[in-house]
């Protein structure tokens, strides 16, 4: 299946929403997130956050369920 981006983050939020993903059984992944680490700016970066394309619609209404 081909990925989709859920959206950008950073790097603290991307891992936290992997995890609330995993957990709803949709697997995600991180794009992005080593970026620029040999000059200290990988805090700066937004890390992408990938999902299945068939995933997309479900892992956004986590997102915007998450934003409350």
């Amino acid at each position: 299946m081909p990925l989709a981006e859920l959206g950008r983050f950073s790097k603290n939020e991307a891992n936290i929403l992997i995890g609330a993903l995993d957990a709803q059984g949709i697997p995600a992944v991180a794009f992005d997130e080593g970026a620029s680490i040999a000059d200290g700016s990988q805090y700066f970066i937004p890390v992408r956050v990938m999902v299945d394309e068939v995933d997309l619609a479900d892992a956004r209404a986590i997102v915007v369920a998450a934003q409350g």
